[in-house]
């Protein structure tokens, strides 16, 4: 598949929550929606960048968004994850890492000289009408929501 591009139709998404519950981002028209991915529930930057959307995660609200997470940990790790943190928003479990593939963030990725697969760390912002408007590549854990912020100041 084609690398996502700014103005492209964001690909459908149909996952369970970490309630078992079906969310589609096709659910979230009308609203701006950070969709962010992130490799693994319970590891340092993941934790990092979780807690920096739930400490904004009011005004992101009010400024129109709503925040999706994604990775290809199990309902039952998001609930552990979202408990542990009191995260106030959705996380998407992709197990079959089919919404990784469809966005394009399942890559080679090399720790030590060992090369694996994984996803990479990417933000994608979605209009109302579903197209994306922003992708960011390079994520800063600890600021993720003012990088979104910025992009509309």
């Amino acid at each position: 598949m084609a690398e996502l591009a700014v103005g492209d139709k964001a690909p459908e998404i149909v996952a369970k929550n970490q309630s078992g519950d079906a969310i589609k981002l096709s659910d979230f028209l009308g609203k701006r929606v950070i969709l962010y991915f992130y490799p693994k529930d319970n590891t340092p930057g993941c934790t990092t960048e979780a807690c920096n959307f739930r400490d904004n995660y009011q005004s992101l609200v009010q400024d129109g968004f709503e925040v999706l997470g994604v990775s290809i940990d199990s309902e039952q790790s998001h609930q552990k994850f979202i408990s542990k943190f009191d995260l106030p928003f959705h996380l998407l479990a992709d197990e079959d890492q089919k919404i990784v593939n469809d966005y394009g963030v399942w890559v080679e990725k090399n720790m030590y000289g060992k090369k694996y697969m994984g996803t990479a760390r990417t933000t994608f912002i979605i209009d109302e009408q579903g197209t994306i408007i922003h992708i960011i590549k390079k994520v800063d854990n600890k600021n993720a929501s003012q990088q979104i912020k910025d992009l509309f100041a």
